[in-house]
């Protein structure tokens, strides 16, 4: 190691004879390597410059190439027009999805300066904003005290991967335009005359270089985010045309809504009853800050959620403004409780006020602090405070307003605290009382019905899916059990390790019925027990050790034929306005030399995992019975007697002791032996067809 460190200058010769007795030396085997060391001088450092950083590494920027990241390109645009309309320059947006994939985005606000730049003669600030990274008038909070964009990349990095943008601006009466592709300015700044009209038009094209001919802006993904946007500023009118038609999506609408995140909330939980008749909504504005918010708790022990925004970007994960809007509410039940001298309540934490809570927060702040680009979570330490003050106060007088609502609420809240406390020390499974408390892992996503009869659990991968699955399954007779990863092996695992499993445990829990010499059949809490796991070879592996554990500690469960495998689709096949699902390539070629013969532009789409699945297409393709597969879970025994010819009336013996080949199986590829496995595998590899790695 010392010689290939050491300068040549301090390297010793070697002699013929001291280089045959111990062979070559490093820098002789390595020779080849060094000459390309020798190589490696500032020739080879690149430098990207302008925009060439986004095109090269776009994930940086927009957080990938997939369909989301394809999306956020239009939020960039459309932040700008809302921090316009934010800051009281522009009273309406118009946003249009052409039919050739492009998507225009107009205001009428004050419109993009196109003076010449001080700092770049020649140059109009225009097209500095758009081909300069970390350019833009967010920086100066005189020109906007509160907004969305505060990197000054996101305009150009909308620039840098689109192929064609073209930019007019309507300022002082006359209008100009310029058009770039791929970051690069086409050409100068062009005026074309007086107009009467002030605001700016962005229209641009996404790359198929960046993100492939198969990514499409979609109609419905960009009408929620439109009417989202409405609801989050109740001063803005947000126009909405496309003209690609997917059968589900208006044409045209136009939004306004004068009640702001009270009236999303509203419509969103119209058909769900509420703990009290009112929901908990107001506007609080201050000089340094502005806060929306509007919280309602359903009465049908369903899904809550959490949707939080700053300075109109949503923020998936959270930050510091949903940190205090939960610490305002659990202090402000509590201090509520103390007041009437509920003792009761000293049990209640944040997560028992936030659990089942439907709950949205908007909040502008000047010169927010999100991670990363994308601004998936908010870090703003300010941001906790005057959420938690402005929340506390007005929730306060919400609660001694309304005794009556206020008690209900609170009486909700402890049930569901004596019901997390109880999870904890009970074990056993009880059905839903008449007061709502349950004995149920806290991640179960129960169904409404209170017998067996027709309902049915599905046991799903990871928290993703099963969001996905909550929002897609039907509240009634659907329920979600989300497990962590891949579960114990329980072939190969002591009593103790099952016991002490708390996936294993949950899992108990949630079916009710006990496990090993325990299990009872008719204790069984649904009619069936479907595995959801992704079409790939983890997912194969989940469901082959889901498949054990109830092989080995519930087998009346499948002798019952109560399990089976549900079958998601792997591919997404649509041209012209049909769409249809491929279960596997092979499905996908049929589909290809059938339902789409001689058409030449068919988009296929290929899911991951059913957590980028969206809710309406897993309900359509693995959830809603009327529409899915499933696979049965069955036993030698009734495979034989079920698949067995019947023609001379008698039902033929099943083969001696099947049960035994089970076993023996499962003992082979689950169990301890190793040497058992690579000997299947030695036995079996041969006539192994497709091998997905």
């Amino acid at each position: 190691m010392s010689d290939l460190f050491s300068s040549p200058q301090k390297k010793k010769p070697q002699t013929a004879a001291a280089s045959k007795k111990s062979g070559p030396s490093a820098s002789e085997v390595l020779k080849k390597g060094a000459n390309e060391v020798d190589s490696y001088s500032a020739k080879q450092i690149v430098v990207l410059e302008g925009l060439e950083p986004v095109r090269k590494r776009p994930g940086m920027y927009i957080g990938g190439t997939d369909e989301r990241a394809l999306h956020h390109l239009v939020a960039e645009i459309l932040d700008n027009a809302m921090d316009e309309a934010v800051a009281g320059h522009a009273s309406r947006i118009d946003v249009i999805l052409h039919d050739d994939g492009s998507c225009a985005i107009g205001d009428n606000g004050r419109g993009i300066p196109v003076d010449e730049h001080p700092k770049y003669p020649g140059k109009s600030a225009l097209e500095i904003i758009l081909t300069t990274l970390h350019s833009g008038g967010k920086f100066n909070t005189d020109v906007y005290k509160t907004s969305g964009g505060l990197h000054g990349v996101g305009i150009s990095v909308v620039n840098a991967l689109s192929d064609l943008m073209s930019v007019e601006v309507a300022k002082d009466k006359k209008l100009y335009r310029q058009e770039f592709s791929r970051g690069l300015p086409k050409g100068k700044l062009q005026s074309l005359g007086a107009v009467n009209r002030k605001g700016t038009l962005v229209r641009f094209h996404p790359d198929a270089q960046i993100f492939g001919s198969s990514l499409h802006l979609k109609p419905a993904t960009l009408y929620r985010m439109c009417r989202s946007k409405a609801y989050l500023f109740r001063g803005v009118e947000i126009k909405w045309k496309t003209e690609i038609n997917d059968g589900a999506t208006p044409l045209e609408d136009t939004f306004k809504f004068p009640g702001g995140l009270e009236d999303f909330l509203k419509t969103e939980l119209a058909s769900r009853p509420l703990v009290t008749p009112h929901i908990f909504a107001d506007l609080v504005e201050n000089k340094d800050s502005r806060i929306e918010f509007a919280v309602a708790w359903p009465d049908d022990f369903g899904d809550g959620f959490i949707h939080s925004y700053c300075n109109t970007i949503p923020t998936p994960q959270g930050g510091t403004h949903e940190a205090g809007m939960r610490g305002a509410l659990a202090k402000s039940l509590k201090d509520y409780a103390t007041l009437i001298n509920n003792k009761q309540a000293s049990i209640i934490t944040a997560e028992d006020v936030m659990e089942g809570a439907c709950c949205l927060l908007s909040v502008f702040i000047s010169e927010p602090q999100f991670q990363g680009q994308t601004k998936d979570k908010l870090a703003t330490p300010m941001a906790q405070r005057v959420v938690e003050q402005a929340m506390k106060d007005r929730f306060d007088i919400y609660l001694t307003s309304d005794p009556a609502s206020a008690k209900l609420l609170l009486d909700s809240i402890v049930a569901r605290a004596e019901h997390r406390l109880r999870r904890k020390e009970d074990k056993d499974t009880l059905r839903k009382t008449a007061t709502r408390k349950l004995r149920l892992p806290g991640k179960l996503a129960d169904c409404s019905r209170n017998v067996s009869f027709g309902t049915e659990i599905f046991i799903v991968e990871g928290d993703s899916a099963g969001g996905s699955a909550k929002q897609g399954r039907n509240r009634e007779t659907q329920a979600i059990l989300p497990l962590r990863g891949k579960i114990l092996n329980v072939v190969s695992a002591t009593r103790d390790k099952i016991r002490d499993n708390q996936e294993i445990q949950d899992l108990i829990l949630a079916l009710g019925c006990g496990a090993g010499d325990k299990f009872k059949l008719s204790d069984l809490r649904y009619e069936r027990v479907i595995i959801m796991t992704d079409a790939d070879v983890d997912g194969a592996h989940i469901a082959s050790l889901l498949i054990s554990f109830f092989y080995t500690q519930m087998p009346s469960l499948l002798e019952s034929g109560a399990l089976y495998l549900a079958l998601p689709p792997l591919y997404r096949l649509s041209a012209g306005g049909t769409t249809v699902y491929a279960k596997d390539d092979a499905h996908r070629e049929q589909l290809m030399a059938t339902t789409f013969k001689g058409r030449t532009k068919v988009e296929v789409s290929r899911f991951k995992g059913l957590g980028e699945m969206p809710a309406a297409q897993l309900k359509e393709t693995t959830m809603n019975p009327k529409s899915r597969t499933l696979m049965r879970v069955t036993l030698p025994e009734a495979a034989a007697i079920t698949e067995a010819t019947l023609a001379e009336g008698e039902i033929p013996a099943p083969a001696e002791n099947p049960r035994k080949a089970v076993d023996d199986l499962i003992d082979n590829l689950m169990g301890k032996n190793a040497d058992a496995r690579f000997q299947f595998i030695q036995n079996n590899a041969l006539s192994v067809e497709e091998l997905d790695i």
